[in-house]
């Protein structure tokens, strides 16, 4: 029978108490985890693939949904270091179910489970490599948020580990399925609008201030703080909340150049055809007009330089006062993509459609459609085929899609302070560089920011090796790694 609002609740945190004692319940009252029942054959060929959920606050949430609404998919467990966040998912997804999901606490029980094949990742940056790592070593293959990284090294490390035990490994950036974005890139990569060798990935997005405190941010309930730690310090830290805003903590995240942009930023290297690093990086910005308790950029250029291509990347985190449209057809421009070509451009507005125009103005072709879905979907095929070029986004491509943001925090952290107008010097005579400057500085003059109060950095230009994804600065390739907590050690091939 449906139960009341006020008994699911009771039922759901019992379901997670449980859990905190050692016990997690696969069903309401169930005092030890139950078996989840096989399907037949191996977990490749299963007419059903048992999935897991881990972190699911935010963007798990909707990892869920997704699960439930594939016929091929059998959702079976959650695990969230914060139980409040499994009762509000069951609020959400299984509410009056007789059987809701398993509950576990500790991602390494959830990983000792031999019944279940593959884990969705949505935690906070800094654990999705290691939990990633950790979930192929126990057999599982991974569905992870972007950034699959929290830093250069980690998505080398997940690639290796994905190839060494045959995993599928695929990074969440749902545009590389949907149907309408997929049409878009075949036009770019076909010559459509001539060679292509500038992108300019775009991240139009009012991210409001987080606030100054002086104490630390308090933690709900049952809330196991070491795990949220991880590989990270175990130091609760100085701020409002603790979810969500630790995107803007280099610590746990990789602010919104690592947080929106890695969808834009891979979207622009798929459609220059580049399949490794570039081989120069300069970042400019700063964390622009908020005094608060983040420590990343909130507004931040970053220009990446190939031998014959170029990629911009342009992230906003302030109000968009005067539209943007770069003289372009299409506009106004927000979150989204564009390519620059011999005969033409390509705009892409969101994540499942685009336009091309010749440089006349006249439209070329117009594509659109898809669904978050089809992501999840590609997954579960290449889980059955078991051949990683099956995933419309495998942990390689992830990964050096990744690792762009990490390239240009790197650059940035290794700023100096500057004024307005300072711009850098790679790529300085390119006309979309050029373009992309001054309106950036005209867009922070637009939100009047006291460069006095919140500095504006340049970053050090760095080159990158290529092949061995490393520079020729020593202090930039330990900004590469980081120092990870015992027990939480970043396991390496």
């Amino acid at each position: 029978m449906p139960l009341s609002r006020r008994s699911f609740v009771e039922s759901a945190f019992t379901l997670a108490a449980a859990s905190l004692a050692g016990m997690p319940p696969n069903v309401a009252g169930a005092a030890e985890p139950q078996a989840i029942p096989p399907t037949r054959g191996s977990a490749g060929s299963r007419e059903k693939i048992r999935v897991a959920t881990i972190g699911v606050n935010n963007q798990g949430a909707a990892h869920v949904g997704e699960w439930i609404a594939n016929p091929d998919v059998d959702f079976v467990a959650v695990c969230d270091v914060d139980p409040s966040a499994y009762v509000r998912l069951c609020e959400k997804h299984f509410k009056g179910a007789v059987h809701p999901p398993a509950y576990l606490q500790d991602v390494r029980r959830l990983l000792d489970r031999k019944d279940i094949d593959a884990v969705s990742i949505a935690t906070p940056n800094h654990w999705h490599a290691l939990m990633a790592i950790w979930a192929m070593q126990s057999g599982k293959d991974v569905y992870v948020e972007k950034p699959c990284s929290h830093n250069v090294e980690e998505g080398r490390v997940m690639t290796q580990w994905a190839r060494k035990l045959g995993r599928m490994c695929q990074m969440g950036v749902q545009s590389r399925s949907s149907t309408g974005m997929r049409q878009t890139l075949d036009f770019v990569k076909s010559g459509g609008i001539g060679d292509v060798k500038v992108a300019h990935a775009l991240c139009y997005k009012r991210r409001p201030s987080i606030g100054l405190v002086e104490t630390p941010a308090p933690l709900p309930a049952g809330l196991d703080f070491d795990l949220w730690a991880g590989p990270a310090p175990a130091v609760v830290p100085t701020r409002k909340k603790l979810h969500y805003d630790w995107h803007w903590n280099h610590l746990t995240g990789n602010g919104d150049l690592g947080n929106q942009n890695p969808h834009e930023l891979d979207k622009a290297r798929w459609g220059l055809g580049k399949q490794e690093l570039p081989k120069r990086v300069v970042s400019l910005g700063g964390r622009l007009g908020y005094v608060d308790n983040g420590d990343v950029a909130n507004s931040q250029i970053t220009i990446f330089q190939w031998d014959d291509a170029l990629l911009i990347s342009d992230v906003r985190g302030l109000e968009i006062k005067t539209p943007v449209t770069y003289g372009l057809k299409f506009g106004p421009l927000a979150v989204g993509n564009i390519w620059y070509g011999t005969k033409g451009y390509v705009v892409a507005p969101n994540y499942v459609s685009g336009v091309a125009f010749d440089y006349d103005g006249n439209e070329l072709g117009k594509w659109s459609g898809g669904t978050y879905q089809q992501h999840f979907a590609n997954f579960v095929k290449a889980v059955k085929s078991r051949n990683h070029e099956d995933l419309h986004l495998d942990i390689e491509d992830g990964h050096l899609s990744s690792a762009l943001a990490h390239l240009g925090n790197v650059s940035w952290t290794l700023g100096k302070e500057v004024p307005l107008r300072t711009r850098p010097t790679l790529a300085a005579s390119d006309k979309h560089v050029i373009d992309t400057l001054d309106s950036f500085e005209s867009h922070l003059q637009d939100n009047n920011v006291d460069f006095a109060v919140t500095k504006l950095a340049l970053g050090r230009e760095l080159t990158i090796d290529p092949k061995t994804e490393r520079s020729t600065d020593d202090e930039a390739n330990r900004l590469f790694t980081r120092d990870y907590r015992q027990g939480y050690e970043l396991p390496r091939v």
